[in-house]
């Protein structure tokens, strides 16, 4: 018989591990539990994924051409997203989930995937294979035999769960979608916003990100603040206070991000990929991208094992990966720890994010994932002015931005106007 893998989650990452295994001729199916409800998400995604996965920009609602940074006093630097040389390819795609993932889970189906609507509830792996067992929607229960078994299932991986392996420790991201008059959504024709205070999340960041007809206003909350997200959240959008005139919830919701990678991303007979890996990275929170580039590698990797799929061999896409995007990590790891640690590091963040050597590296990183070392001279000018700002941030009186949620970045700017009248 020949060589079958079974793919347990068929969102972005499982569908394009299915939609590269199918490129090789492997029989592939798809266990998904969930095909209506969209995974929440703030839908950022870099043009590097529609170039490399040959992705129609149809699925794009808005092109974000501009990011407002927003300190915890108030401070705002807006960046241009655009690279060395500025081209039209400089953006940040915005996409739904509903919409992208249907489209990759279609494009595997297309190409020969089987899949699956239904829940995993068992799985086995020996030295013969693997042996999952699922539950249907309507209770009919039923069992696959594979190879090799994929774990594509999200950060709570029931995947690893079966397998015995430790829980990640996980962030929550909670957000409402908000509809806004036409007026309102102007606001962020080609901008999103990115808020950073302990008011808002004490230890990543809050959003509002522009989509086809509504906004996306979100926060991020890390282990130890979970259970004050719905805080944060009304905290988040007091502060944003008028822009929202007008706009209608439509949609509430939450999910679970990994914050630390799994030691090791591959066993016998099994690969983890996407969150389900960890795989998300520090500062930007971002996982669209690294779920369907592991989905991919692993399956180059297992095109080549899959007569021999032992820990030593499938282990190789581990070592690809973080050969290839291990500075990254670490790099933004690092970022993260220096940038949010506290609310004076979030303004010298703010005041950083307008150097156009950081500008520059941050990106190289996130639009084109690629790292190249910044030049000496650059350097040498980023060390000053982080130096410069720390000290202006060290000594410079501040507003808590908790007697500042009655006047809004909104109000602000108008009293800036009046001002300036």
């Amino acid at each position: 018989m020949a060589p079958r893998v079974l793919i347990v989650g068929a969102s972005v990452g499982g569908a394009t591990a299915a939609i590269t295994l199918r490129s090789f001729g492997i029989e592939t199916i798809l266990i998904e539990k969930e095909l209506v409800k969209a995974k929440p998400c703030g839908g950022a995604v870099p043009p590097a994924a529609f170039r490399e996965f040959d992705l129609p920009t149809s699925l794009i609602d808005r092109k974000v051409r501009q990011c407002l940074i927003v300190s915890p006093s108030g401070q705002e630097t807006r960046v241009p997203v655009a690279g060395t040389v500025p081209s039209e390819d400089d953006y940040v795609a915005m996409v739904r989930r509903e919409v992208f993932d249907s489209f990759l889970r279609r494009r595997a189906q297309e190409r020969g995937a089987e899949l699956i609507h239904a829940q995993l509830i068992g799985l086995r792996v020996d030295r013969r294979g693997v042996e999952a067992t699922y539950r249907t929607p309507s209770g009919h229960e039923g069992s696959v035999w594979a190879d090799v078994v994929i774990g594509a299932d999200g950060a709570y991986s029931p995947t690893a769960k079966f397998l015995g392996l430790p829980n990640l420790p996980r962030a929550v991201a909670m957000q409402e979608r908000i509809k806004l008059p036409p007026d309102k959504m102007a606001r962020w024709e080609e901008t999103a916003d990115l808020y950073l205070g302990h008011e808002v999340s004490p230890d990543l960041y809050a959003w509002a990100f522009p989509k086809r007809d509504h906004i996306a206003v979100g926060i991020g909350a890390g282990p130890r603040h979970g259970s004050a997200a719905k805080q944060l959240l009304n905290n988040l959008k007091r502060r944003l206070g008028s822009a929202l005139d007008g706009g209608q919830v439509i949609l509430r919701e939450a999910h679970a991000l990994p914050m630390e990678p799994r030691p090791h991303l591959a066993f016998d007979r099994v690969m983890f990929i996407g969150d389900a890996a960890g795989l998300v990275v520090h500062t930007s929170g971002e996982g669209i991208y690294w779920a369907m580039k592991s989905g991919q590698m692993a399956a180059q990797t297992l095109a080549e094992y899959l007569d021999a799929p032992s820990e030593a061999n499938l282990r190789t896409y581990e070592r690809r990966w973080w050969k290839q995007y291990g500075t990254m990590y670490r790099f933004l790891r690092f970022l993260q720890v220096w940038g949010y640690g506290n609310e004076r590091q979030m303004e010298v963040f703010t005041e950083m994010c307008r150097n156009y050597d950081v500008q520059r590296l941050t990106f190289d990183s996130y639009m084109h994932k690629q790292m190249a070392p910044a030049p000496w001279l650059a350097q040498l000018r980023m060390t000053a002015e982080i130096i410069a700002s720390e000290v202006r941030n060290y000594v410079r009186p501040r507003t808590p931005l908790r007697e500042q949620l009655g006047l809004t970045i909104v109000e602000k700017q108008k009293q800036r106007v009046a001002a300036a009248d």
